[in-house]
């Protein structure tokens, strides 16, 4: 039914040494001080993955249930419509840790003018792509947060025992909808986390600031 989230992180670069201009060593200060405030949204993941399995299993009991067994089925059904409220959760505490990561990313573009030509090249694409990954989580939080209400629906449609296979079968497909729109933000955020990555690298290179992974 669900298929889990896997998410990019960003990755840390230490600075070795003082080198390169100051404006760029600003820059470097708040795009790793991005990183420390993202790291409450990496450790949401952990408890979110064991959440979403949890639920997969709940699901799969329950469709091995039959119609007689209607109080099983209400039992699994409200365990999962715990995860469910456990994750719309976690989901916000994520939120709040990119907007906050975003409003530090934010200040780098102060900088830019200020710098030599190649780093400011680089600079100005890594802020248009970090720019897009933001707009891009936002858009996967809520796709989230639909797909979970959606799931919520389903649960509480196994607990009426006047369902239709109709009503059953519309609202599995809506709920495999909501998923597919997820995974293709999943796919497009962690595409632009790593051309990020990648993009803070080279610009760290074209500004001449020694730096090494984490």
């Amino acid at each position: 039914m669900r298929r889990l989230l896997l998410i990019g992180f960003l990755l840390t670069l230490v600075l070795v040494g003082c080198s390169g201009e100051t404006v760029a060593n600003d820059m470097y200060e708040h795009l790793e001080e991005t990183v420390e405030l993202e790291r409450t949204f990496v450790e949401q993941q952990e408890p979110f993955t064991a959440l979403e399995k949890e639920e997969q299993e709940l699901y799969n009991e329950i469709i091995e249930l039959t119609a007689d067994e209607m109080d099983e089925i209400t039992s699994l059904s409200e365990q999962a419509i715990d995860t469910i409220e456990e994750r719309k959760e976690l989901l916000q505490t994520e939120l709040e840790s990119m907007q906050g990561a975003e409003e530090e990313f934010s200040q780098v573009k102060e900088y830019v003018d200020d710098l030599d030509e190649e780093p400011k090249e680089k600079a100005e694409e890594m802020i248009q792509t970090m720019d897009q990954r933001y707009d891009v989580y936002q858009q996967l939080n809520e796709a989230y947060l639909n797909s979970l209400d959606q799931d919520k629906i389903l649960y509480e449609l196994f607990m009426d025992e006047e369902l239709t296979e109709e009503e059953l079968r519309e609202q599995i497909d809506t709920v495999n909808q909501s998923y597919d729109e997820v995974m293709e933000l999943n796919t497009e955020f962690n595409e632009l986390t790593d051309t990020y990555n990648q993009l803070k690298e080279d610009f760290y290179k074209a500004a001449d600031l020694n730096v090494v992974y984490e």
